[in-house]
């Protein structure tokens, strides 16, 4: 082609059929005559709208810092606390009113009535993104016009200092210290659900206009259907195993362990899955967690203990796994690109914590890694495996084995929704708490620190939150099973430490499509054929701890 266009003195004389599609014979202005505009560029409004849209992205995006900063860094004492609340109150403030500028809503009719015009065949090649961003956006702006100014800033501020009335209660092992701001917390969250609700004009149960905010397109009857099932194989799954003779030992997970080689271990692990610490950063928390200022900056954060190993690991992976969703998201700055929903972000954390990260492929490559860091650490692949898979009667969620886990969320589902649909009062909780964890997993609960206060998400009015790590949990294993399909040595190029082609498929299958679809089921269903079904997850649970279990 360069030999060629040195041979055009006069490029003009070139049809202009054949510049368009061999542009390289063409001069840039003709070759940029001749390329399809985009709806962006064909739509003033539009483009004004995207501009709009991704500025207050950036505002979004100071507020993780802060948070960032508030969990990782920041001094905790009362008057830092408070001072932090005032500074992401006055933030939330100004980003409500970006939201709710009412020229925002002027400009999405606009572009939506520029995109009705180019309709058609010439239609830009860009307007399928452009509809399903504006459907997003008028959807969006209706619900924060509902919420008024002082509501969202109440809300904003109540998730700081209720962060820090959550850290002392627990500490000190004392709902009663939390109960009035859990309570707040809970009836600021209904009141913004509440306001949503009568914005959009939708008749759906509060709860459910809770749940959405987490999961979009999963109503809470659907959600019933999928736990009662969960429920109903796991229960009698967990009695056979845990009443199983031949139960692999747990010994290779006790010990005194350097956090600073726990900290190197899940370092080197977490990289060769595929996170990229040159685009993040990974620290301690009481609380392990991803925060995403960017696709280029991701960061994580895990917690160890001294006296037991794989805890730490699980949590960097599986934090790892939120984290490379993030940074394999298209960098637009726009909701489009965002992730789907948290039902989507679990499957990709449990994923790699669970089925990568505690299958017998993985432990084979692993046992090195492990044994060649801590000292007098002599343990077969075969043992490590059955360590990590050990089922045991756990009364901290984030430190419960996959089979008894779904358990742990099924009880905070209920929980939270029967709060808020007026069936429990919050001054209750501990006792409903600790009477499911006995009829549950058969679990006496000895204190609130080890039970209704263990988790953050109540303190900072992430009600709704919770089913979506069930969700997540059953959208891991109808994942892993279509990527062995497509990927029949999956488990031997694990064995081998090679993750680039799983890694890879997760990209295409989920990351790339962000907020396109309209719910968890609509994506699975485009991508692998089915909606969200629940029998994956039970067969995998099934055979998985029969074999382990000889039972």
């Amino acid at each position: 082609f360069i030999t060629f266009r040195a041979s055009l003195h006069r490029p003009s004389r070139v049809p202009a059929s054949f510049r368009t599609v061999c542009s390289a014979r063409a001069t840039p202005a003709e070759a940029a005559m001749a390329q399809p505009q985009s709806f962006e560029e064909s739509s003033a409004a539009y483009k004004e709208l995207t501009k709009k849209l991704r500025a207050i992205t950036q505002l979004q995006r100071v507020e993780s810092v802060l948070s960032y900063d508030q969990l990782v860094f920041m001094p905790q004492n009362d008057a830092a606390a408070a001072e932090r609340g005032a500074q992401q109150s006055a933030l939330a403030g100004l980003i409500h009113e970006r939201k709710t500028d009412p020229k925002l809503l002027a400009l999405i009719k606009e572009a939506l009535a520029d995109l009705a015009a180019a309709g058609g065949p010439e239609a830009p090649s860009s307007s399928g993104d452009a509809a399903r961003l504006l459907e997003l956006e008028e959807k969006a702006f209706l619900e924060n016009d509902s919420i008024p100014s002082e509501l969202a800033e109440k809300r904003a501020e109540l998730a700081s200092t209720g962060y820090a009335a959550w850290v002392k209660a627990r500490k000190a092992a004392d709902f009663a210290a939390f109960e009035g701001t859990l309570g707040e917390c809970f009836e600021t969250a209904m009141k913004v659900a509440e306001a949503k609700r009568k914005g959009m004009g939708s008749d759906v149960s509060l709860y459910t206009t809770m749940v959405d905010e987490f999961e979009v397109g999963m109503p809470t009857e659907r959600i019933d259907t999928i736990f009662a099932e969960v429920q109903a194989a796991l229960v009698p799954l967990i009695v056979r195993v845990l009443a199983a003779e031949d139960a692999p030992s747990k010994a290779p997970l006790e010990g005194k362990f350097p956090m600073e080689k726990q900290k190197e271990i899940s370092q080197r692990i977490v990289k060769a899955m595929g996170y990229k610490e040159e685009f993040g950063r990974i620290d301690v928390s009481v609380h392990p967690f991803s925060s995403s200022m960017s696709p280029s900056d991701v960061r994580i954060t895990s917690r160890f203990s001294d006296d037991e190993w794989f805890q730490g690991l699980a949590a960097t992976m599986h934090e790892g796994g939120h984290a490379m969703y993030e940074q394999n998201l298209q960098p637009s700055a726009l909701r489009l690109d965002n992730a789907l929903s948290m039902g989507a972000h679990e499957s990709q954390s449990l994923f790699w914590e669970r089925h990568v990260g505690t299958s017998k492929a993985f432990w084979k490559w692993a046992t090195p890694i492990v044994t060649g860091t801590f000292d007098d650490f002599n343990y077969s692949a075969d043992e490590l495996y059955g360590a990590v898979n050990a089922v045991t009667r756990s009364l901290i969620r984030v430190e419960a084995d996959e089979l008894t886990y779904p358990l742990h969320v099924i009880l905070r589902y209920k929980i939270e929704a029967d709060v808020v649909e007026g069936r429990l009062a919050v001054k209750d909780i501990p006792a409903r708490w600790n009477a499911e964890m006995k009829e549950l997993l058969d679990i006496e609960v000895p204190s609130d620190a080890e039970g209704c206060l263990q988790d953050v998400h109540w303190s900072g009015l992430a009600f709704g939150y919770f089913p979506t790590y069930l969700l997540g949990s059953a959208t891991a294993a109808q994942l892993a099973h279509y990527c062995a399909k497509d990927i029949p040595d999956m488990y031997e190029q694990i064995e081998r430490g090679e993750f680039e082609n799983v890694r890879k498929w997760l990209t295409e299958k989920i990351h790339r499509h962000g907020s396109r679809p309209k719910s968890l089921d609509d994506l699975l269903e485009s991508q692998l054929g089915e909606k969200l079904n629940p029998k994956y997850f039970i067969d995998y649970l099934t055979e998985k701890y029969t074999a382990l279990y000889k039972c």
